[in-house]
């Protein structure tokens, strides 16, 4: 029987989280208090100190003062005019949250600050920011552009100065994986970081990106959404235990015990001190100079230290699943495959009726996930866009927004979900009764694509710039594409975004086996449709050829074939996509039962 009825999403809030209506009130707040520190212009960044792709709401600063809620951005409010710089994927988002008449949109490309804040900073004046949310290679690079124009000044944030109701930093419980779970001791990583501090000639490490500390440590959290981290500092000395810094209310006894003889536990409060002693010693500390707040390369510096600016130690071998991660992303991808496989027939016998909205189509989906008990988050929220707001590459369906799906409309699905064994991504395009032929054209080629991704092989020391337009090549043939990555790293029960590694031309980092990777070519059409497909990967040694790599696939959920032109496919790409189908009902089939048995096997058939 389908179901019919489900509980409300308790991963995804629909609620409209801009009101470009405050835009005014606090600009002129702002400007108040920029008049007070004599500053011309306020940076204001969606980041905060750890660079995660969620934010806390006492973080979220660039929501606050512009409305929009976008995961990358920078503002620069001037004394008379204000920019919103972002990316393609939020083209339509930040118009629409934000007040126009007040801040102008920029779309620019990602990385690197554009040369157009100068526009908002008046020549001889002084652009200040807040050093705990910028970058040493951001301010090197926003001084570069500024240079002759007006001068870069840290300042403390003048945001926190007008926000009356900041809500409360977040405190929520720490878990810790046991080696069952992790594949790799905190003794053992620790080591490992201490033969890196030796070959550098450097005495400590320090850490300010939840991933590498959770990822250390073997703990996980609940301090921000979709994303199990904890949220905090670390440094870890050549010699001796390393220090954790975390919020005063986060530091219980049996946090304690868990650490003992693994950290020292001391308050957040305590590091910028912790950060002069090492300074006041005259050691050598390493530095992210991409990752790490400017405040704390200047703080080491100002007291004499020697900052060697290098990539976070940890990004790499964290990126590198051992065989207990693999196991454990190869089962949360089984139990998602069971929760896809509910959702998809639920979805087919629903569609045609005309009646599902965009928020109902998430509900469903969550609950079925929800069924599994080691579920305990999406990775994200769900981007659910029917017809043209499939088109909208990062939508994010609201109350306000919400659509109904019609009859013969695409459906885009791009979601996630945290089990306690792995983390997961999937999109996929769904067919609702009718497709035209250019719809079926453009979902063929970028199926091929992806095939071409996942049947890729390549040497070692190919890095994800290298392969990406395999994946574009047949949609170039047609003369159109798309503008966002093919795919991104994904953390094993962490971020289901992480470097140093993906498939995009900023990718420059070479593969390695152990990578999981994501692989979601796409095409969107302004205002009628969008379609994207997307399996997760795991980079891995290809059997029979030595110094070569290949992918394994990850993902198992139906490719929908009614969407597909047959006429355009060869037969290697029909045999990899039946082999996939047949792995899909070999493995996902025994786990589920009656109607959803039943329309599995007629999902998976061979073409």
């Amino acid at each position: 029987m389908t179901k019919t009825a489900f509980e409300p999403a308790k991963f995804q809030s629909f609620d409209e989280k801009s009101d470009p209506g405050q835009v005014a009130p606090r600009l002129k707040s702002l400007r108040s208090a920029m008049r007070s520190a004599q500053v011309d212009a306020f940076l204001i960044p969606r980041a905060d100190a750890h660079r995660g792709e969620s934010v806390p709401a006492s973080e979220a600063r660039l929501a606050y003062v512009t409305g929009f809620t976008g995961s990358a951005g920078l503002a620069v409010i001037g004394t008379g005019s204000a920019g919103l710089f972002i990316d393609s994927r939020y083209t339509l988002q930040a118009p629409a949250q934000t007040d126009t008449t007040l801040i102008t949109v920029h779309e620019v490309n990602q990385g690197g600050i554009s040369p157009d804040v100068k526009l908002y900073v008046p020549k001889g004046g002084r652009l200040a920011y807040d050093p705990w949310l910028h970058t040493p290679g951001e301010v090197r690079d926003l001084t570069d552009k500024l240079a002759g124009h007006a001068e870069v000044v840290p300042h403390a944030n003048l945001v926190d100065a007008i926000w009356t109701d900041r809500p409360a930093a977040p405190v929520s419980p720490i878990e810790f994986l046991g080696h069952n779970r992790s594949g790799r001791t905190t003794e053992d990583k620790i080591g490992y970081l201490r033969d890196v501090l030796d070959a550098e000639d450097a005495d400590a490490v320090v850490f300010t990106l939840p991933e590498s500390i959770c990822w250390l440590f073997n703990m996980r959290g609940r301090d921000v959404p979709n994303t199990p981290f904890v949220l905090g500092f670390a440094i870890v000395p050549k010699t001796g235990l390393p220090t954790l810094f975390l919020d005063d209310a986060k530091i219980t006894p049996d946090l304690k015990r868990a650490l003992d003889g693994l950290a020292e536990i001391a308050p957040g409060s305590t590091l910028a001190s912790a950060l002069e002693a090492l300074g006041g010693k005259g050691q050598a500390v390493i530095v992210d100079p991409q990752s790490a707040p400017a405040a704390i390369a200047e703080t080491l510096r100002g007291k004499g230290a020697r900052v060697i600016e290098k990539r976070d130690p940890v990004l790499g071998p964290k990126s590198r699943k051992n065989a207990v991660e693999l196991a454990g992303m190869r089962e949360a991808h089984k139990l998602d495959g069971v929760a896809l496989a509910k959702f998809l027939h639920w979805f087919d016998g629903a569609a045609p009726g005309g009646e599902l909205t965009e928020i109902g189509i998430v509900t469903a989906l969550e609950s079925f996930r929800r069924e599994e008990d080691s579920c305990v988050d999406a990775s994200f929220d769900t981007i659910s866009g029917a017809g043209p707001n499939g088109a909208i590459v990062h939508y994010r369906v609201t109350s306000k927004t919400d659509r109904k799906l019609h009859a013969g409309e695409l459906m885009l699905v791009d979601s996630g979900a945290q089990y306690l064994s792995g983390t997961t991504d999937i999109t996929r395009t769904l067919y609702t009764g009718a497709a035209s032929a250019e719809q079926k054209d453009r979902y063929t080629r970028v199926l091929k694509g992806m095939i071409a991704i996942s049947t890729a092989r390549f040497p070692l020391g190919t890095t994800g710039a290298q392969i990406d337009a395999l994946a574009r090549q047949f949609l170039w043939q047609a003369g159109v594409t798309y503008n966002h990555g093919t795919g991104h790293g994904v953390g094993a029960f962490l971020g289901v975004h992480e470097g140093p590694v993906g498939i995009a031309p900023r990718y420059t980092v070479p593969l390695e086996a152990g990578n999981v990777l994501s692989n979601e070519p796409g095409y969107y059409k302004t205002g009628e449709y969008g379609i994207r497909i997307e399996n997760l990967i795991v980079v891995r040694e290809a059997e029979g050829f030595p110094g070569y790599l290949d992918f394994e696939t990850l993902t198992l959920a139906p490719i929908d074939t009614r969407l597909i032109e047959r006429s355009l496919m060869t037969q290697a790409e029909i045999d990899w996509l039946n082999e996939f189908h047949a792995r899909v009902w070999t493995e996902v089939g025994p786990l589920v039962s009656g109607e959803v048995k039943a329309w599995l096997q007629q999902a998976t058939a061979a073409l």
